[in-house]
């Protein structure tokens, strides 16, 4: 059961609550020993919180989850894990986090709250409706950069990254309703009602426009954002982020990939690698040039 649980919890998903380090990195707060170890446990609390959120989801989608082809392994919708079992694991976590949030810090707690509340919304009702389950789904991903804000004291952060990581999100989210609804043809309403909202030409135009709003909103943070080098040196990284969103285009057009963008980011060796050299040549710029 406890395996079950664990499955549940989809650790896989951790991978995106690295966002919560944004703040840390780019204010020049890496090498800060009590600031990392603060984001740092900012990190964990928001891989529990948002465990809590998938056993919740899970929960609410268990029948739908049983006639879809992939999502009937799922250890609440299989059986291996109950019902009862998953409710109580959701709450324990749920009191878990919000007390050591707090304790953590209340600006955190309260970035936490709203997360946790605007997901339960989206698990039960916001998800059903086309475009608006792809914005909540970014407004996720912007609360978590927020969070790394509120457990250190920023002094060089820019508002640029918000912009830059909500186009992000909406080019990821999007990319999955596409490989989503490539994977289940005619019956995708059937399995997941918002796809019934939209259809391939539709998210491909949806992709093009925020594939090159974000490749923009990024070039022009890497020279115009005030906590960048003067010299204009982060221009550099831009070649890596363009590389890591065609990548990521090829993955969903020619290799019908990117159902979860977690397991692309955990298996494709390119996609890895651009993001990787976009690290380095980051921290490079920031903390040694």
């Amino acid at each position: 059961m406890l395996t079950a649980l664990f499955k549940t919890m989809r650790p896989r998903q951790w991978t995106k609550n690295v966002f919560i380090f944004a703040a840390l990195v780019f204010d020049k707060q890496l090498f800060d020993v009590d600031s990392f170890l603060r984001t740092l446990a900012g990190f964990a609390l928001f891989c529990l919180i948002s465990s809590s959120v998938y056993i919740f989801n899970d929960l609410a989608d268990v029948e739908a989850d049983r006639q879809h082809p992939e999502k009937k392994n799922r250890p609440i919708a299989s059986g291996k894990l109950s019902v009862s079992a998953a409710w109580a694991a959701g709450i324990v976590l749920v009191i878990i986090t919000f007390v050591l949030a707090w304790l953590l810090s209340p600006g955190f707690e309260l970035v936490i709250m709203a997360y946790f509340v605007i997901n339960l919304a989206y698990s039960k009702w916001l998800k059903h409706i086309a475009i608006l389950d792809v914005l909540i789904i970014s407004l996720g991903f912007v609360l978590r950069v927020g969070a790394g804000v509120t457990l250190i004291d920023v002094e060089r952060f820019s508002p640029w990254l918000y912009i830059v990581m909500f186009l992000l999100s909406l080019f990821l989210g999007f990319g999955k309703r596409r490989a989503e609804l490539a994977l289940l043809a005619h019956g995708a309403g059937s399995h997941r009602k918002v796809l019934d909202g939209y259809t391939l030409p539709l998210l491909d135009q949806y992709i093009m426009i925020v594939s090159g709003t974000t490749i923009v909103a990024y070039s022009l943070y890497t020279f115009s954002a005030p906590n960048v080098p003067e010299n204009h040196s982060m221009m550099l990284t831009i070649p890596f982020m363009v590389y890591a969103i065609f990548r990521y285009l090829y993955l969903i057009e020619v290799k019908h990939a990117g159902g979860t963008p977690e397991e692309v980011l955990l298996s494709d060796r390119p996609f890895q690698a651009s993001m990787l050299l976009w690290a380095v040549t980051v921290i490079v710029i920031f903390y040694f040039s």
